[in-house]
């Protein structure tokens, strides 16, 4: 059987304006795995410690309703057993996999791009597979050179991710750059990749180049992972 990796965030502190922990964002990853296991994938999830705490935004009504809240609620579901059983970065064997999906939350700011992610998704690539990542997951190409090539990962491709707009929309732009935290558009410039922008910042919009494939936003995580497993199809 097939295997998919899904990268999720370790970190979980406060972030947002109203006091709100950032962290995990539910759909970006339940709805991915969804997605693979209905492709007949086994799938996996793995952050650099073991450990999660979900996005205080990504568990309310806004991102999760009807069968996505049941199987989020539901201990028994497919998704709470694989979540039970995730995995440190430092347990994977990157040729186990077809996919890397980097799901997302403001929290991949903080451990994506020093994360041993970086090592084991790009080994996934050059095996061949596919790298996908959503939201404000593409902050893992930032710096991330492919050893095989010696360029960005991304130089000379287009990606998505989520918008400079949105980060003002949500109140954290200001927060971001306290922290050096650069958006997805910085860092598709700075690796000389393409940002292809969404109709709208919130609206459901992937890109697919070649084996890198990305989403937009949380609306964006079906769209991004049905995308990776076509673009597995097509290599």
């Amino acid at each position: 059987m097939p295997k998919a990796l899904i990268g999720i965030t370790s970190y979980n502190e406060p972030y947002f304006p109203d006091g709100k922990k950032t962290g995990f964002f539910v759909n970006e990853g339940l709805q991915p795995f969804n997605v693979f296991k209905k492709n007949g994938f086994e799938v996996d999830f793995v952050s650099e410690t073991g450990t999660f705490g979900f996005d205080d935004n990504s568990t309310s009504n806004d991102f999760l309703s009807g069968q996505d809240r049941e199987d989020f609620e539901n201990p028994e579901s497919d998704f709470n057993q694989a979540l039970s059983r995730i995995k440190k970065t430092s347990d994977i064997d990157a040729k186990d996999y077809l996919i890397f999906y980097g799901s997302a939350g403001h929290g991949t700011l903080f451990d994506y791009p020093n994360s041993k992610l970086l090592k084991v998704a790009t080994e996934i690539y050059n095996n061949g597979g596919i790298f996908a990542t959503v939201c404000h997951g593409p902050i893992i190409f930032d710096n991330l050179i492919n050893p095989e090539t010696g360029k960005y990962l991304i130089e000379g491709k287009k990606i998505t991710g989520f918008t400079a707009i949105g980060e003002e929309i949500l109140g954290v732009a200001e927060r971001m750059e306290k922290d050096n935290s650069p958006t997805i558009e910085e860092v598709a410039k700075k690796c000389g990749a393409t940002y292809v922008a969404p109709p709208g910042p919130f609206d459901a919009f992937s890109v697919v180049d070649g084996r890198i494939v990305t989403g937009t936003n949380p609306a964006s995580a079906t769209a991004t992972a049905v995308n990776a497993v076509r673009a597995l199809q097509d290599v």
